[in-house]
């Protein structure tokens, strides 16, 4: 078994057994967290070490940093804390990589059926992360993005200011619980 449940994932059971119980695959697009913790230790490098058949679940070497607008939303978000050599953006490249090699790969054999991703907004907001990396994959993939989070202004959303983020948005009741 190469992957375990990760901490929040009672937030995506119900997706994965209403696809269970009506026969829909499901696929793991996310590299497994030893992969990870190791770019995070030692950068993208460390990759390069692994056993071959450890390869095959990982995006295809070497893994691209993605720069421009990507790099600048990345550190806008860490705040100008230590991105501890750059290794941090690394995972996160790594992680962006690896889903989206998972989705070209399913989305290759599997012709006939449509990929549902569920991933943090991070990966697919204004269609960066996963989804320019997956452009690089499957150019010719047809891909819609649905960014969905909460929002002060849920009951009269400011549209405008969200259009960017993706195809289709969905502003949710920022008063509700959170999980995670």
């Amino acid at each position: 078994k190469e992957a375990r449940a990760w901490n929040n994932y009672k937030d995506y059971k119900p997706m994965i057994e209403t696809a269970k119980a009506n026969k829909l695959d499901v696929i793991g697009g996310n590299g497994a967290a030893r992969y990870s913790n190791a770019v995070t230790r030692g950068g993208l490098e460390v990759l390069n070490q692994l056993p071959e058949n450890s390869k095959q679940f990982i995006a295809p070497l070497p893994i691209d940093t993605a720069t421009g607008r990507y790099l600048e939303k990345f550190i806008e978000t860490l705040g100008g804390h230590s991105m501890g050599g750059m290794k941090v953006y690394q995972t996160q490249n790594f992680w962006d990589a690896t889903m989206s090699w998972s989705i070209a790969k399913y989305a290759k054999a599997n012709k006939d059926k449509k990929v549902f991703q569920v991933n943090g907004r991070f990966h697919s907001d204004e269609k960066l992360g996963t989804l320019a990396k997956l452009k690089t994959y499957a150019p010719k993939l047809k891909v819609l993005n649905i960014s969905s989070f909460s929002a002060d202004d849920f009951n009269n959303p400011d549209w405008k200011k969200y259009e960017k983020l993706g195809d289709y948005i969905i502003v949710t009741d920022p008063s509700l619980k959170r999980t995670f």
